[in-house]
């Protein structure tokens, strides 16, 4: 196979005529496979399954009954085990339900009507409000500041993170009251923020005094070769920076344990905390503490979490590795794509020929494979280049994920010829 740019016109053509038949033949099988969201597989999820077992040691945890009211912030020893996994404080930890994106939504919901501690004002009552996306990122980021009708910004992401000079540019104007970050193993790309970007980040001057980071730590535990990535603790270097109150840090066990039942957390300055815990107060008496418990019992500390975290990389690495054997067999030789290999997290980010990626996507469902739609990964929709397409391997078995790289390559190849050919 060679460089598809290089090929005469008649190489072309041939090369066509042969990937659109077994586009053909792949059509006809009536395959129903599945690509989107990254969801634990079954035997992921069942590896936390002797979790509910602990239950049966008692209803006890520090001193008081978890079946009871109470506890707001979270279970201390709970809020202790998320400070070990950040790195971070005890007391900059607070503990929410099974989902960290609703502590993210609640954050900029609270923003709108009261502002943060800060805030010159409510959000809601600023003429506009912008927020920087590094991109490609994560839609649903995206969608909880679009929903707030906030002016998206997008910030090209590099090996290192996001875009430093546009961010430091951008950060200037009063009316940006902050960024998303996903630092680790990021969404879709699998990039690690270095350290220096960590730190400028931290340090940069910002036109509004509420800039809010929001530190989105979805990966941290979450390595499928290799050592686990470090990351800097941005509540420090915020600290030490001079702006203690600029970040909002997340995390949840909902790739650890139970997607469905796990427990998020939010660290964030003490200050910050006790700002955030007096209007938190209103809406909820606390959060499950059952489940906190349950997790406290069976993760135990930093080591029994990364221990278990190993049995999930077990599951996830052959899978990452097939995605990549796949695309550097049969894309790598036509120069058509590009791609990051990821060591951890839950995607793959694929690059295609500019122009191709809704063509790749619509090819893909003809042929019965189901990809998050081209476009997802940035604002609006709207990838300027049509060329990002977000793989997530997990939840397929192995036996249908091969199948479904079989039909993504044929698809990735069919849109280049396609465009090459002006078909």
């Amino acid at each position: 196979m060679s460089c598809y740019k290089s090929m005469t016109p008649a190489e072309l053509n041939a090369e066509y005529e042969k990937v659109l038949a077994q586009a053909e033949s792949l059509k006809g099988e009536g395959l129903n496979l599945n690509l989107t969201r990254g969801k634990p597989e079954k035997s992921q999820l069942d590896l936390s399954n002797p979790m509910i077992a602990t239950l049966n040691e008692g209803w006890m945890c520090d001193g008081m009954d978890v079946r009871n009211y109470g506890c707001l912030e979270g279970l201390p020893s709970c809020r202790k085990l998320f400070a070990e996994l950040l790195g971070c404080k005890p007391e900059e930890v607070i503990i929410g339900g099974n989902a960290s994106l609703n502590l993210m939504y609640d954050l900029i919901a609270k923003a709108y009507t009261h502002g943060l501690k800060n805030s010159p004002r409510p959000w809601s009552q600023e003429p506009v409000v912008k927020w920087l996306c590094p991109v490609p990122g994560y839609d649903r980021h995206f969608n909880v500041t679009l929903s707030f009708g906030m002016e998206l910004i997008n910030i090209p992401m590099t090996d290192e993170g996001p875009d430093m000079d546009l961010v430091e540019k951008y950060a200037a104007d009063p009316a940006v009251k902050g960024m998303w970050c996903v630092p680790k193993y990021s969404n879709p790309d699998g990039i690690v923020y270095s350290e220096a970007t960590c730190r400028r980040i931290a340090a940069m001057k910002t036109g509004a005094p509420d800039f809010t980071l929001m530190w989105d730590n979805a990966y941290g535990f979450h390595a499928f070769e290799g050592p686990l990535a470090d990351l800097p603790d941005m509540l420090a270097l915020c600290r030490e920076a001079g702006n203690p109150d600029r970040v909002y840090e997340f995390a949840s066990t909902s790739k650890v344990t139970f997607a469905g039942a796990g427990v998020s957390c939010m660290a964030a300055s003490v200050e910050n905390l006790k700002y955030i815990l007096s209007l938190m107060t209103f809406q909820t008496i606390g959060y499950n503490k059952v489940d906190q418990l349950m997790h406290v019992r069976f993760l135990k500390d930093r080591a029994g979490t990364l221990a278990h975290m190993e049995k999930h990389a077990a599951i996830m690495a052959p899978k990452f590795r097939a995605v990549i054997d796949a695309l550097n067999s049969e894309i790598a030789p036509t120069g058509t794509a590009h791609w990051f290999e990821p060591k951890g997290g839950y995607f793959v980010s694929l690059f295609v020929m500019p122009g191709t990626a809704k063509r790749t996507y619509a090819l893909c469902k003809e042929m019965g494979v189901a990809l998050t739609a081209a476009g997802a990964t940035y604002p609006h929709g709207i990838d300027p280049d049509d060329s990002n397409l977000r793989i997530a391997p997990s939840f397929a078995p192995m036996d249908e994920l091969v199948k479904a790289l079989e039909v993504l390559c044929v698809a990735v190849k069919l849109s280049a010829l396609e465009k090459l050919l002006g078909k």
